[in-house]
């Protein structure tokens, strides 16, 4: 009998290279173009592909960018709930390090789409998963420090987040993703005092 596992398609390695492809292409543009400014053309000549190909896989270059998201969100998701709120307790860098090496293998894109050009949507739904993820876990952390600060605090360390991040691609990651889930667990863990 069938397993489910096995009507799952998983993308060829032809399909994964074309759009893999596509979408560095498209973190290449973006640097110096807004998404609107994009076209299928402009993307399957870098490229190397035809529009055909282009469009097997994507309606226009609005799906590219939005399935790229999609699947960058899905990726982080996944490395936020990998580790029950225990094991975050007493190591938060087991899950940042999750996140940086996502953000390292994908550097191109995400490095584009916080950057100049990029999408302050997709910026916007990163902050709420942390948010979503983070903000309990921390509060019941935290809920015998002053609660009166806790907003500001926690408002202060998603942006420090995004800063870090930032950093990290601007200095092409010279740090490796451990090295700075340590630097950023101490930011973490000493930063809290001021709640009390």
């Amino acid at each position: 009998m069938a397993n489910a596992k096995d009507n799952v398609r998983v993308p060829d390695r032809r399909v994964r290279k074309t759009k893999a492809q596509l979408r560095k292409c498209l973190a290449e543009l973006l640097k110096t173009k807004k998404i609107n400014e994009i076209t299928v053309k402009e993307l399957t000549d870098m490229s190397d592909l035809n529009r055909g190909t282009f469009y097997l896989h994507y309606r226009d270059v609005f799906d590219l960018l939005e399935q790229t998201e999609t699947e960058i969100m899905d990726e982080f998701n996944a490395a936020l709930n990998k580790y029950e709120y225990d094991k975050i307790k007493s190591h938060p860098s087991l899950m940042l390090e999750e996140v940086f090496n996502l953000v390292k293998a994908n550097k191109d894109i995400i490095s584009t789409l916080v950057g100049e050009n990029g999408d302050l949507n997709f910026i916007n739904q990163l902050l709420d998963i942390v948010r979503e993820k983070c903000l309990k876990n921390m509060i019941e952390l935290y809920k015998s420090k002053n609660s009166e600060h806790f907003d500001v605090y926690f408002c202060f360390i998603l942006s420090g987040c995004l800063g870090v991040v930032k950093y990290w691609l601007k200095n092409d990651c010279k740090e490796s993703p451990s090295e700075l889930a340590l630097i950023t667990e101490k930011i973490f863990k000493e930063g809290i005092n001021v709640l009390d």
